[in-house]
């Protein structure tokens, strides 16, 4: 495999050359050569180049089969290529060519698709509404990166000729958003899913609570928003969400195919609860607000009855306005609970998210506990974690508890890139591109069998994020190469190719205004 996409990077240039042969003014013959099927992030399972170009013109219409799901993915692929091309691309449910849009049994799994490219029409057939998206997402990087401005430009909008087919290797590719730290508003948190969606992402898991701030409300907990959510690292203003501003949030994450995964930190993490609540903590004292980055001194009074009816509470809010299977509970670094209480504790609240329809997702500490038949333990260790947690985790998932890999000293994108990263933190170490790109999720933890690997999650903590840009530095370019260890076959893995393709992507983040870290490790184009 890794030979066939070298082969196709290999024509792909010779392909280059001979449209700029014999001709004067070269340049503008090869900005016209289409982009190759095979140069796409994440790596697609199969590549089969032939045929001429598709062309993107001012009669091309959007055709797409009677059902809903199918015309929302339309408008929204019409939506992306209106601005750049100035065309109507009106989407019909009427006549033949153009860009077609298809949902059809055979093809492979919940969210795979297929693309036909051909001088006469482009189609993409999958078997379900993501599938459908998806394959929009490898359409829009096979155009050229000005398709992704708002403004008219030149074109011409051609796609290689060839068939791609495609599926993702695992069924989690998440991102997780601290807007706990920093707050993040609606619209921050909404392009943040864009960003996702162009890269195959299916999980934002929004970390809602943590000792510097509880970013949602709760009817029944008033306080918790409305002064547990007043400040942030740093002593900032804080903010929460309303209950209709996280269904929007839910709303465009679904629109983009993004579950929501919400996360309620505890038993540790837990200040800004116990700040709000005096009732929460065992001396009956409710602390000051925190504003500091210190962690592992809090935790919820596990021997009070009071707590687990907030823990009810809780989670039977936001359940209610969460329709996606999965809650997550946290559970890490709860230094300030021993032991045999974080277990008590674990024993009465994984019935609870039970109790309101949900999955249970925790960190990899949950394991030290006994967790609930289907939950996921999403693990965030080392290189250098002890070899007796990597064990207790390998003996969670030998016995049915599915793993979820976010290893911090990899996938972490709020670790530096180096020492001079302006932004980020450094205690797993410097996370350079080729270092969170270049390992295996499937053979990453010994003795962890490789079906009990569920897929991969990408944290970022905003410690020192406070706005998108902040977010867009550290999350790019290491982003793409999560999605791709989420998505792609294990056996197109290549740093060397993979590079190459990364680089590709720098003109389309120009264009959409991401503003991201130029890794000397990255042959990027000559701006």
């Amino acid at each position: 495999m890794r030979q066939h996409h070298r082969t196709l990077r290999l024509l792909g240039s010779l392909l280059l050359v001979a449209a700029g042969a014999g001709v004067t003014a070269a340049a503008p013959a090869r900005a016209a050569a289409p982009t190759p099927l095979d140069r796409v992030v994440p790596a697609p399972a199969a590549v089969h180049p032939g045929g001429s170009p598709y062309r993107i013109t001012r009669g091309t219409h959007i055709r797409v089969d009677g059902s809903r799901e199918a015309r929302r993915v339309g408008e929204y692929l019409a939506d992306l290529l209106r601005p750049s091309t100035g065309y109507r691309l009106p989407v019909t449910a009427h006549g033949d060519g153009g860009i077609r849009l298809r949902l059809t049994k055979g093809v492979s799994g919940p969210e795979g698709y297929r693309l036909d490219s051909s001088h006469r029409h482009l189609t993409i057939s999958a078997g379900s509404p993501a599938g459908l998206f998806h394959g929009v997402q490898t359409l829009r990087q096979l155009l050229p990166p000005a398709v992704e401005k708002d403004s008219v430009q030149p074109g011409p909008w051609l796609v290689a000729g060839g068939t791609i087919e495609d599926a993702p290797r695992y069924g989690w590719r998440g991102a997780m958003l601290d807007v706990a730290r920093h707050f993040l508003t609606v619209e921050e948190v909404k392009r943040y899913v864009d960003r996702l969606a162009l890269y195959k992402f299916n999980k934002l898991h929004l970390h809602l609570s943590d000792d510097q701030g509880w970013r949602i409300a709760v009817d029944s907990w008033p306080r918790l928003a409305a002064y547990g959510g007043s400040t942030e690292v740093g002593g900032g203003p804080g903010g929460s969400y309303t209950k209709a501003q996280y269904r929007e949030i839910v709303r465009y994450a679904a629109s983009r195919h993004l579950e929501v995964v919400p996360e309620i930190d505890m038993p540790g993490h837990t200040h800004a609860a116990l700040a709000s609540y005096a009732e929460l903590n065992c001396d009956g004292v409710a602390p000051p607000l925190y504003t500091g980055t210190e962690v592992g001194f809090s935790s919820l009074c596990v021997d009070k009855e009071v707590t687990y009816d907030f823990v009810d509470d809780v989670v039977r809010e936001i359940a209610a306005l969460t329709p996606g299977r999965h809650l997550h509970i946290g559970g890490d670094e709860a230094h300030s609970t021993s032991h045999a209480d974080y277990v008590r504790f674990m024993d009465r609240v994984q019935p609870i998210v039970a109790k309101y329809g949900k999955t249970v997702v925790g960190w990899h500490q949950l394991t030290g506990a006994a967790p609930a038949e289907g939950a996921l333990a999403q693990y965030w260790g080392l290189d250098g974690t002890s070899a007796e947690e990597k064990a207790q985790v390998a003996r969670a998932a030998r016995g049915g508890t599915g793993l979820i890999l976010s290893p911090a000293d990899r996938i972490y994108l709020d670790m530096k890139y180096t020492e001079d990263t302006p932004l980020g933190l450094s205690w797993a170490g410097y996370v350079e591109v080729r270092r969170s790109y270049d390992w295996d999720p499937g053979a990453y933890l010994p003795d962890v069998p490789a079906s009990a690997v569920r897929g991969v999650e990408a944290p970022l903590w905003t410690e020192t994020v406070e706005n998108s840009a902040h977010v867009d530095y550290l999350a790019f370019p290491r982003l793409p190469g999560v999605a791709e260890l989420g998505w792609s076959p294990a056996a197109t893995h290549d740093w060397e190719d993979y590079r190459v393709r990364l680089a590709a992507q720098g003109p389309r983040w120009d264009a959409l205004g991401i503003g991201y870290y130029r890794s000397p490790q990255v042959p990027w184009p000559a701006a």
